[in-house]
């Protein structure tokens, strides 16, 4: 979902790093920022490397493809002094963040350090790979109102998630909420959020004023919050939004946060305050728009400032569930099912 960005955000580095061709920009002693080529909408993604010893950590990754691999390798050779990769940190499970996480911590024979529920999770989903879609997830696209056509769409796209992502490793080093690691000459806090994904891990750096907030925090598009078929009654927006605020509450507003895409910027709490702004917008929004009971896809129209087409179907669709869901455990609207299982939205009387 796309949200402006406040006028009080600062963005402080005049230089960005070109993308895929494995250049770097220095953002701070010892850190690395690079990007990896992604696709359409989002044309890359930001990862950072941090000096560790006599090599580099490296946080994020982006997608399993050609181009990533190649601009991989033009990294490794330009790194300053020894190409030697130490550890492998992945913020969240999302394929543009773990995608090559694997290949690199197999290259280099290093460990990945990856929160809990991240790595069961993106476990869990490339096992799909060659499985056809489940029931239970059919009925929860037709029941959001999905035509034949979308349906069909769906089936032959399921399981694509193992595609986009280098096998992880078998084992790996759990990331845990407060978790303090020793990266360097630098000490880097773990601060989990979720909402957008289980268990996402920002990274804090006290010294340096530098966060790694990965897809929690960005600062001129809101990360997509969704609801999916595995768990349909899901109330994520409430726990993306309680993330925010705690770590409004825990961070200083003078960290210069290093953000998944976009750029780099100051205005930490500015930001989380648009967020939450714009979400409660939408709320409300929605909320009226339910004066007449409609189906999932009956209210983009009250969420997007653009047409949905069917590249982003999913997408949309789950994040519309997700302020659904998020009224209904409020209280604020009912959800009743027609008899071709299809859902219809009103607001409460």
């Amino acid at each position: 979902m796309l949200s402006p960005s406040p006028s009080s955000l600062i963005y402080p580095l005049e230089l960005e790093p070109k993308t895929g061709d494995g250049s770097a920009v220095l953002v701070a002693p010892g850190v690395l920022w690079l990007r990896m080529p992604l696709f359409a909408a989002l044309p890359w993604i930001n990862v950072w490397a941090i000096a560790d010893g006599e090599g580099w950590a490296i946080v994020d990754t982006g997608l399993k493809t050609p181009a990533t691999i190649d601009a991989w390798q033009a990294a490794f050779a330009n790194f300053p002094g020894t190409a030697q990769v130490t550890r492998v940190i992945v913020t969240h499970m999302h394929p543009d963040h773990c995608g090559m996480a694997g290949w690199i911590a197999e290259r280099f024979k290093v460990r990945l350090w990856m929160s809990r529920l991240e790595y069961l999770t993106c476990r869990l989903m490339a096992a799909d790979t060659g499985r056809s879609a489940p029931t239970d997830g059919i009925d929860f696209f037709r029941s959001a109102g999905w035509d034949a056509d979308a349906i069909e769409k769906y089936k032959t796209k399921f399981g694509s998630f193992g595609e986009m992502i280098y096998p992880l490793p078998d084992s790996y080093q759990r990331l845990s909420d407060g978790d303090v690691l020793k990266i360097g000459a630098q000490v880097w806090r773990v601060v989990m959020g979720n909402g957008h994904s289980p268990e996402h891990a920002c990274l804090y750096c006290p010294e340096s004023k530098l966060l790694i907030s990965g897809d929690q925090v960005l600062p001129r598009i809101s990360s997509n919050v969704s609801v999916y078929p595995t768990e349909p009654d899901a109330n994520p927006l409430d726990d993306w939004l309680t993330s925010l605020a705690a770590v409004k509450a825990r961070l200083p507003d003078d960290v210069l946060v290093l953000p998944a895409h976009n750029s780099p910027f100051r205005g930490l709490h500015a930001r989380i305050d648009e967020l939450t702004q714009s979400h409660r917008r939408n709320l409300a929004q929605l909320t009226e728009a339910l004066s007449t009971p409609k189906r999932v896809v009956d209210v983009f129209g009250a969420l997007f400032s653009r047409p949905i087409k069917s590249g982003v179907l999913g997408m949309a669709t789950g994040e519309a569930v997700a302020h659904l869901n998020y009224l209904l455990h409020a209280g604020r609207v009912v959800r009743e099912l027609d008899r071709d299982g299809v859902g219809w939205w009103r607001r409460k009387d």
